[in-house]
Protein backbone atom coordinates (compact mmCIF):
# COMPACT_ATOMS: atom_id res chain seq x y z
CA UNK A 1 0.00 0.00 0.00
CA UNK A 2 1.53 3.09 -1.10
CA UNK A 3 2.14 5.87 1.68
CA UNK A 4 -0.23 9.02 1.33
CA UNK A 5 0.45 12.64 1.63
CA UNK A 6 -2.40 15.46 3.06
CA UNK A 7 -1.36 19.00 3.41
CA UNK A 8 -2.62 21.76 6.01
CA UNK A 9 -3.67 24.83 4.94
CA UNK A 10 -2.35 27.66 6.16
CA UNK A 11 -5.76 29.07 8.03
CA UNK A 12 -4.57 30.19 11.27
CA UNK A 13 -1.06 31.60 9.46
CA UNK A 14 -3.70 34.16 7.11
CA UNK A 15 -5.29 35.81 9.79
CA UNK A 16 -1.99 35.98 12.06
CA UNK A 17 -0.84 38.15 8.92
CA UNK A 18 -3.65 40.17 8.40
CA UNK A 19 -4.89 38.24 5.06
CA UNK A 20 -8.42 36.71 5.43
CA UNK A 21 -8.83 36.66 2.11
CA UNK A 22 -9.84 32.82 1.45
CA UNK A 23 -9.56 32.69 -2.11
CA UNK A 24 -5.09 32.42 -1.50
CA UNK A 25 -6.16 29.54 0.20
CA UNK A 26 -9.07 28.14 -2.10
CA UNK A 27 -5.42 28.33 -5.07
CA UNK A 28 -3.39 26.32 -2.32
CA UNK A 29 -5.84 23.74 -2.25
CA UNK A 30 -5.82 23.39 -5.99
CA UNK A 31 -2.19 23.52 -6.66
CA UNK A 32 -1.81 20.64 -3.84
CA UNK A 33 -4.71 18.46 -5.92
CA UNK A 34 -2.41 19.57 -9.11
CA UNK A 35 0.82 17.87 -7.89
CA UNK A 36 -0.32 14.64 -6.61
CA UNK A 37 -0.80 15.37 -2.72
CA UNK A 38 -3.71 13.06 -1.80
CA UNK A 39 -5.60 15.49 0.49
CA UNK A 40 -6.29 18.94 1.91
CA UNK A 41 -6.07 19.61 5.43
CA UNK A 42 -7.44 22.39 8.00
CA UNK A 43 -7.22 22.87 11.97
CA UNK A 44 -9.91 24.47 13.74
CA UNK A 45 -10.01 27.28 16.70
CA UNK A 46 -13.01 29.44 18.22
CA UNK A 47 -11.08 32.16 19.67
CA UNK A 48 -7.86 30.39 21.18
CA UNK A 49 -6.08 31.03 17.73
CA UNK A 50 -8.29 32.26 14.94
CA UNK A 51 -8.91 30.63 11.78
CA UNK A 52 -11.49 30.19 8.81
CA UNK A 53 -14.37 27.97 10.14
CA UNK A 54 -13.37 24.40 8.86
CA UNK A 55 -16.59 23.21 8.12
CA UNK A 56 -17.00 26.23 5.56
CA UNK A 57 -13.85 26.25 4.12
CA UNK A 58 -13.54 22.91 2.95
CA UNK A 59 -17.06 23.29 1.21
CA UNK A 60 -15.12 26.05 -0.87
CA UNK A 61 -11.77 23.28 -1.27
CA UNK A 62 -14.65 20.84 -2.78
CA UNK A 63 -16.20 23.12 -4.80
CA UNK A 64 -12.48 23.67 -6.20
CA UNK A 65 -11.05 20.54 -6.65
CA UNK A 66 -12.45 16.96 -8.19
CA UNK A 67 -10.08 14.21 -6.52
CA UNK A 68 -8.28 15.28 -2.78
CA UNK A 69 -9.75 14.14 0.57
CA UNK A 70 -10.61 16.59 3.04
CA UNK A 71 -9.79 16.86 6.05
CA UNK A 72 -9.94 18.58 9.49
CA UNK A 73 -6.46 18.44 11.84
CA UNK A 74 -8.21 18.52 14.02
CA UNK A 75 -11.35 19.66 14.32
CA UNK A 76 -12.86 20.22 18.45
CA UNK A 77 -16.15 18.77 18.39
CA UNK A 78 -17.16 19.27 22.03
CA UNK A 79 -17.36 22.95 21.12
CA UNK A 80 -20.29 22.46 18.62
CA UNK A 81 -23.61 21.11 19.24
CA UNK A 82 -23.35 17.58 17.36
CA UNK A 83 -26.90 17.38 15.87
CA UNK A 84 -25.74 20.77 14.15
CA UNK A 85 -22.28 19.29 13.62
CA UNK A 86 -23.85 15.89 12.10
CA UNK A 87 -25.53 18.02 9.52
CA UNK A 88 -22.85 20.36 8.35
CA UNK A 89 -20.25 16.91 7.93
CA UNK A 90 -23.01 15.26 6.18
CA UNK A 91 -23.53 17.93 3.80
CA UNK A 92 -20.07 18.59 3.44
CA UNK A 93 -19.62 14.59 2.20
CA UNK A 94 -22.36 15.28 -0.12
CA UNK A 95 -21.20 18.19 -1.72
CA UNK A 96 -17.46 16.60 -1.88
CA UNK A 97 -19.32 13.14 -3.16
CA UNK A 98 -17.82 10.91 -0.36
CA UNK A 99 -14.12 13.19 0.35
CA UNK A 100 -14.74 14.14 3.91
CA UNK A 101 -12.07 12.79 6.64
CA UNK A 102 -12.60 13.72 10.13
CA UNK A 103 -9.60 13.89 12.84
CA UNK A 104 -10.80 15.14 16.05
CA UNK A 105 -9.40 16.56 18.98
CA UNK A 106 -10.08 17.22 22.60
CA UNK A 107 -8.24 20.51 22.94
CA UNK A 108 -4.93 21.42 25.17
CA UNK A 109 -4.92 22.27 28.67
CA UNK A 110 -3.78 26.05 27.98
CA UNK A 111 -5.68 29.33 29.38
CA UNK A 112 -6.56 30.87 26.25
CA UNK A 113 -8.13 27.30 25.05
CA UNK A 114 -10.16 27.17 28.42
CA UNK A 115 -11.36 30.71 27.90
CA UNK A 116 -12.41 29.36 24.09
CA UNK A 117 -14.59 26.57 25.69
CA UNK A 118 -15.85 29.14 28.15
CA UNK A 119 -16.93 31.36 25.13
CA UNK A 120 -18.74 28.70 23.95
CA UNK A 121 -20.41 27.56 27.02
CA UNK A 122 -18.96 24.27 27.24
CA UNK A 123 -17.04 23.02 30.53
CA UNK A 124 -13.58 22.28 29.58
CA UNK A 125 -13.16 19.39 32.30
CA UNK A 126 -16.39 17.23 30.57
CA UNK A 127 -14.95 17.66 27.25
CA UNK A 128 -13.75 14.13 26.79
CA UNK A 129 -17.34 12.65 27.96
CA UNK A 130 -18.95 15.11 25.84
CA UNK A 131 -16.80 14.57 22.71
CA UNK A 132 -17.64 11.00 23.07
CA UNK A 133 -21.71 10.90 23.13
CA UNK A 134 -21.16 13.46 20.56
CA UNK A 135 -19.44 11.70 18.57
CA UNK A 136 -21.98 8.61 19.16
CA UNK A 137 -24.88 11.04 18.72
CA UNK A 138 -23.15 12.20 15.18
CA UNK A 139 -22.81 8.62 13.88
CA UNK A 140 -26.21 7.36 15.10
CA UNK A 141 -27.80 10.60 12.96
CA UNK A 142 -26.01 9.84 9.95
CA UNK A 143 -27.66 6.21 9.74
CA UNK A 144 -30.68 7.87 8.37
CA UNK A 145 -33.00 5.92 10.72
CA UNK A 146 -34.47 7.83 13.43
CA UNK A 147 -32.76 8.69 16.49
CA UNK A 148 -34.04 8.75 19.88
CA UNK A 149 -31.31 10.30 22.32
CA UNK A 150 -31.79 11.27 26.60
CA UNK A 151 -28.39 12.49 27.34
CA UNK A 152 -26.36 15.62 27.00
CA UNK A 153 -28.71 16.28 24.20
CA UNK A 154 -32.18 14.92 23.47
CA UNK A 155 -33.67 14.18 20.19
CA UNK A 156 -36.95 12.88 19.86
CA UNK A 157 -37.46 10.39 16.88
CA UNK A 158 -34.54 12.46 14.93
CA UNK A 159 -34.15 11.58 11.31
CA UNK A 160 -31.44 13.67 9.19
CA UNK A 161 -31.20 14.44 6.24
CA UNK A 162 -29.13 14.29 3.90
CA UNK A 163 -27.18 11.47 5.19
CA UNK A 164 -23.26 11.37 4.51
CA UNK A 165 -22.51 9.84 0.96
CA UNK A 166 -19.96 7.60 2.92
CA UNK A 167 -22.58 5.02 4.24
CA UNK A 168 -22.14 5.33 8.27
CA UNK A 169 -20.37 8.42 7.72
CA UNK A 170 -16.53 9.89 7.38
CA UNK A 171 -13.75 7.77 8.56
CA UNK A 172 -12.61 9.10 12.10
CA UNK A 173 -9.41 9.76 13.10
CA UNK A 174 -8.52 10.39 16.72
CA UNK A 175 -5.52 13.13 17.42
CA UNK A 176 -3.77 12.75 20.39
CA UNK A 177 -0.67 10.59 22.56
CA UNK A 178 -1.60 10.23 26.01
CA UNK A 179 -2.66 6.67 27.12
CA UNK A 180 -6.20 7.44 27.29
CA UNK A 181 -6.14 8.77 23.50
CA UNK A 182 -3.94 5.79 22.28
CA UNK A 183 -7.78 3.73 23.72
CA UNK A 184 -10.03 6.10 21.99
CA UNK A 185 -8.45 5.28 18.87
CA UNK A 186 -8.13 2.07 19.22
CA UNK A 187 -11.50 0.72 20.46
CA UNK A 188 -13.93 3.15 18.82
CA UNK A 189 -12.32 4.94 15.53
CA UNK A 190 -11.11 4.89 12.06
CA UNK A 191 -7.56 5.59 12.94
CA UNK A 192 -5.21 7.31 15.16
CA UNK A 193 -3.61 11.03 14.23
CA UNK A 194 -1.19 12.55 16.21
CA UNK A 195 1.35 15.29 16.28
CA UNK A 196 4.29 13.16 17.18
CA UNK A 197 6.47 12.52 19.16
CA UNK A 198 9.47 11.33 17.23
CA UNK A 199 9.36 8.27 14.97
CA UNK A 200 10.22 5.55 17.08
CA UNK A 201 7.85 7.03 20.08
CA UNK A 202 5.24 7.36 17.43
CA UNK A 203 6.13 3.37 16.30
CA UNK A 204 5.59 2.54 19.88
CA UNK A 205 2.32 3.93 20.17
CA UNK A 206 1.21 3.20 17.35
CA UNK A 207 1.72 -0.68 18.24
CA UNK A 208 -0.08 0.04 21.60
CA UNK A 209 -3.38 1.53 19.73
CA UNK A 210 -2.69 -1.79 17.30
CA UNK A 211 -2.68 -4.04 20.43
CA UNK A 212 -5.85 -2.09 21.89
CA UNK A 213 -8.11 -2.74 18.61
CA UNK A 214 -7.33 -6.35 18.67
CA UNK A 215 -8.06 -6.94 22.13
CA UNK A 216 -11.18 -5.61 21.36
CA UNK A 217 -12.30 -7.06 18.79
CA UNK A 218 -11.46 -5.31 15.96
CA UNK A 219 -8.92 -5.33 13.10
CA UNK A 220 -5.84 -3.52 13.63
CA UNK A 221 -4.83 -3.63 9.89
CA UNK A 222 -8.63 -1.43 9.12
CA UNK A 223 -6.76 1.66 11.35
CA UNK A 224 -5.23 4.46 9.29
CA UNK A 225 -2.33 5.30 10.91
CA UNK A 226 -1.42 8.70 10.57
CA UNK A 227 0.71 11.31 11.48
CA UNK A 228 0.96 15.20 11.65
CA UNK A 229 4.51 17.02 11.13
CA UNK A 230 5.59 20.17 11.13
CA UNK A 231 8.70 20.78 8.65
CA UNK A 232 10.84 23.70 6.80
CA UNK A 233 13.31 22.92 4.21
CA UNK A 234 15.39 25.28 3.90
CA UNK A 235 19.72 23.75 2.29
CA UNK A 236 20.91 26.47 5.32
CA UNK A 237 19.81 23.86 8.28
CA UNK A 238 19.75 27.17 10.80
CA UNK A 239 17.88 28.88 8.36
CA UNK A 240 15.24 26.59 8.54
CA UNK A 241 15.49 25.96 12.40
CA UNK A 242 15.14 29.60 12.99
CA UNK A 243 11.92 29.58 10.64
CA UNK A 244 10.17 26.46 12.65
CA UNK A 245 11.07 28.40 15.98
CA UNK A 246 10.07 31.66 14.67
CA UNK A 247 6.41 30.43 13.31
CA UNK A 248 5.86 27.65 16.80
CA UNK A 249 6.05 31.02 18.96
CA UNK A 250 3.94 32.88 16.57
CA UNK A 251 1.60 30.37 15.69
CA UNK A 252 0.95 29.23 19.64
CA UNK A 253 2.71 31.98 21.48
CA UNK A 254 4.55 29.43 23.71
CA UNK A 255 8.56 28.52 23.47
CA UNK A 256 9.66 26.39 20.52
CA UNK A 257 11.57 23.82 22.15
CA UNK A 258 8.72 23.55 24.68
CA UNK A 259 6.83 22.99 22.10
CA UNK A 260 8.69 20.44 20.04
CA UNK A 261 9.13 18.50 23.20
CA UNK A 262 5.49 17.30 21.96
CA UNK A 263 5.19 18.14 18.25
CA UNK A 264 7.16 16.34 15.60
CA UNK A 265 9.33 18.63 13.65
CA UNK A 266 12.08 19.00 10.78
CA UNK A 267 14.03 21.63 9.72
CA UNK A 268 17.08 21.01 7.36
CA UNK A 269 18.26 20.25 3.66
CA UNK A 270 15.39 18.22 1.06
CA UNK A 271 17.34 15.20 1.55
CA UNK A 272 17.27 14.59 5.33
CA UNK A 273 13.76 15.58 4.57
CA UNK A 274 13.22 12.44 3.05
CA UNK A 275 14.82 10.42 5.78
CA UNK A 276 12.60 11.85 8.01
CA UNK A 277 9.34 11.10 6.20
CA UNK A 278 11.21 7.73 5.51
CA UNK A 279 11.60 7.24 9.36
CA UNK A 280 7.47 7.27 10.35
CA UNK A 281 6.99 5.05 7.34
CA UNK A 282 9.03 2.46 8.40
CA UNK A 283 7.47 2.46 11.77
CA UNK A 284 4.22 1.90 10.31
CA UNK A 285 2.64 5.33 9.25
CA UNK A 286 0.59 5.26 6.05
CA UNK A 287 -0.71 8.86 5.81
CA UNK A 288 1.50 11.92 6.42
CA UNK A 289 -0.39 15.21 6.19
CA UNK A 290 2.62 18.17 6.20
CA UNK A 291 2.32 21.38 8.05
CA UNK A 292 4.72 24.16 6.29
CA UNK A 293 6.56 26.83 8.43
CA UNK A 294 5.83 29.18 5.47
CA UNK A 295 6.74 29.58 1.70
CA UNK A 296 4.16 27.41 1.04
CA UNK A 297 4.27 27.46 -2.74
CA UNK A 298 7.87 26.51 -2.73
CA UNK A 299 7.73 23.83 0.44
CA UNK A 300 4.54 22.14 -1.59
CA UNK A 301 7.09 21.54 -5.08
CA UNK A 302 10.15 20.21 -2.88
CA UNK A 303 7.87 17.32 -1.21
CA UNK A 304 5.90 16.57 -4.01
CA UNK A 305 9.28 15.29 -5.72
CA UNK A 306 10.42 13.61 -3.09
CA UNK A 307 7.36 12.05 -2.81
CA UNK A 308 9.11 9.70 -5.35
CA UNK A 309 11.93 8.79 -3.21
CA UNK A 310 9.83 7.51 0.01
CA UNK A 311 9.29 4.48 1.06
CA UNK A 312 5.94 2.44 0.50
Amino acid sequence: MSVKIGYLLPTRESIMEGRPEAEPLLNLAERAEGLGYDSVWVGDSLLARPRHEPITLLAGVAGRTKRVKLGTAVLLPTLRNPVLLAHQVATLDQVSSGRVILGYGIASDVPNVRAEFRAAGVPFEKRVGTLMEGMRLCKALWSGKPVNWDGRWHVEQGVLGPVPHQPGGPPIWGGGSAPAALERAGKHFDGWFPTGPDAKGWGEQWRKVQAIAREAGRKPDALEAAVYLTLAVDDNAAKAEQRIDDFLQAYYGRRPDILKKHQACFAGSAGAAAEYLNSYIEQGARYLVLRFAGEHERQLEIFAQLRAGLKS
